[in-house]
């Protein structure tokens, strides 16, 4: 029997990478097929799970009752959120027979969670730390169909490049764990400022901004999600909207095919992008609209003026949305509830349902045909993995049939 002591030194990385060998067993061929069916439940507990039964794959080995028992039998005090597999005995070899890969039954939660024939592709904003291949692995482990990611530090300006490695391991990882560029919105820096009148600090921005688009690139991924920018209260919306799309533009002609995609703002300050048409005019201005796209924030939206709640209101946003932009350049969502009122201009997420928007846009937003097949991403205030699975899982249960 492993030792629970040694699996705190594994880390994501060789976790996956015993995953990746082991994807060509016949267990991982059949694995949709032995995925248990996703509870119906929104709050999914410790009871329900127990009662629920996981086949074995490649990522569950033994028996649930051997995994309770190893978990209830460790000395070791209970780590939330750290779903680690344990690794092998130095002197046994490897297999999907004698591995076992959840470490306690709450890490079989995520596994119920996941539906593979959902036309709606839910997830959360997931870490890339320690490796950004790992935002994978936490994406399947909270049932996540789509995720987003910050694809290097969002607290300074440079990062050290990914190495072949690193690059490998997250396209082998992709493939492992099923999932395709179209379900990943990785979020650009929250440092980049397209829109500064300034010459200087508007470079430094699109120097980072452009190494986001590169890291793509060698990640595979076609979507970029990033904040306009902002006037800084030197020029106008005008000046600074051409400086945005002059952004683009330069960084189309740098790189090959990633999706620069436009989020609406909440419109506090001196932001770009709170109203539709200011998103239109970006758009209007790049070159190559194949490559530029719109992520609509619910949180934003409503705090712009943008009503949800109702159906009526719903539509007319909808409606508006299509008429001004186009739901052809809609890419992808964020899914979030808000702390403040309409029209309040501040950003300010809220769990879902929690919040003044309410349930009902969100039932709205799951049973829109319109928004089939793009990335829906959670970025509601962290309360754990759990918690997370348990929105989406709630998000699930408002698709009528």
């Amino acid at each position: 029997m492993f030792s629970v002591r040694r699996s705190q030194r594994l880390s994501n990385k060789e976790r996956i990478q015993i995953q990746l060998e082991e994807s060509e067993s016949q267990e991982e061929k059949t694995y949709s097929q032995k995925v248990t069916k996703r509870t119906t439940k929104s709050n999914v507990s410790r009871q329900n799970i127990k009662k629920a039964r996981v086949k074995k794959t490649d990522l569950i080995s033994e028996s649930v009752e051997e995994e309770d028992k190893l978990s209830n039998n460790s000395a070791q005090p209970k780590q939330e959120n750290k779903n680690l597999l344990l690794p092998p005995e130095k002197d046994k070899k490897v297999s999907h027979k004698t591995m076992p890969s959840i470490k306690s039954l709450e890490s079989v939660t995520p596994l119920l969670l996941r539906n593979f024939t959902a036309k709606k592709l839910v997830g959360a904003h997931v870490s890339a730390a320690k490796g950004v291949y790992n935002s994978i692995y936490n994406a399947h482990q909270i049932g996540g169909q789509a995720f987003a990611l910050f694809l290097k530090s969002q607290r300074k300006w440079n990062s050290p490049e990914y190495t072949e490695e690193q690059i490998s391991t997250f396209h082998k990882a992709l493939k492992n764990f099923t999932y395709s560029s179209n379900q990943i919105l990785p979020h650009g820096s929250y440092l980049v400022n397209l829109g500064n009148p300034d010459g200087d600090k508007r470079d430094l921005s699109y120097k980072a901004f452009l190494d986001d688009l590169k890291r793509c690139e060698q990640l595979g991924l076609k979507l970029y999600n990033f904040h306009p920018g902002s006037t800084i209260g030197k020029c106008t919306s005008a000046e600074s909207i051409h400086f945005i799309a002059d952004g683009i533009n330069k960084a189309h002609q740098e790189t090959k095919s990633v999706v620069c995609v436009l989020e609406n703002m909440a419109g506090s300050g001196n932001v770009i992008g709170s109203k539709f048409e200011e998103l239109r005019s970006i758009i209007d201005l790049v070159k190559d609209k194949a490559r530029v796209g719109v992520c609509l924030d619910t949180c934003h939206a409503f705090a712009a003026g943008y009503d949800l709640r109702t159906k009526e209101t719903y539509k007319q946003v909808m409606d508006e949305f299509e008429k001004v932009v186009g739901f052809k350049y809609l890419r992808g969502l964020h899914l979030n509830d808000s702390k403040t009122e309409l029209g309040s201009k501040k950003d300010r997420h809220e769990l879902i349902g929690k919040g003044y928007i309410g349930l009902d846009a969100f039932k709205f937003i799951m049973n829109d045909v319109r928004l089939d097949g793009i990335p829906m991403v959670l970025e509601t205030p962290f309360s754990g993995d759990a918690g997370y699975a348990q929105e989406i899982e709630l998000l699930y249960s408002l698709v009528e049939k």
